[in-house]
């Protein structure tokens, strides 16, 4: 548990050399996912054996890793939305495991997985967008004074 919280500050002092608006490295990122997934899986490993204490432990580690800087790749209300959705899941299948309720740690976990795919789904849907060339050169057309509407595009 120690090497645990350990390794949670140092994300956490990793993170807040970041402050928003800023991007963080790649491999940060990636290293703080992986986190996440390995704990899903524990997850999902504490379900199929009926293991309530793996199974509230790593809910619990998913739970405190979204409240660590490292967690926010984005500073938009949308992306808060999702990581406090996320967290409210983790936190009901926590809450669901130390009931040993195992019908409702699947269902909560189905709920955690629904969470982190709509979330990195809205992430790419952000980021491809900040890539994305403006239109006029998607589509090859002239640029038009501002203001100027039209549906068609030139040659």
């Amino acid at each position: 548990m120690k090497r645990v919280l350990l390794g949670l500050l140092a994300l956490v002092l990793v993170g807040s050399l970041w402050g928003p608006g800023r991007t963080q490295p790649r491999d940060n990122v990636d290293t703080f996912m992986r986190a996440k997934l390995l704990h899903s899986q524990k997850v999902l490993e504490g379900l199929t054996v009926e293991d309530f204490g793996m199974i509230a432990k790593h809910s619990q580690e998913m739970s405190l890793l979204s409240q660590a800087a490292a967690w926010n790749v984005l500073q938009t209300p949308e992306y808060a939305q999702h990581s406090g959705e996320f967290r409210r899941s983790a936190d009901a299948l926590t809450k669901a495991a130390l009931a040993k309720n195992l019908d409702g740690a699947a269902l909560a976990y189905v709920d955690v997985t629904l969470k982190c795919v709509n979330c990195h789904r809205y992430v790419r849907s952000v980021r491809m967008a900040q890539a994305e060339p403006p239109a006029s050169i998607r589509l090859g057309a002239r640029a038009l004074p501002a203001g100027h509407l039209t549906s068609e595009v030139s040659p």
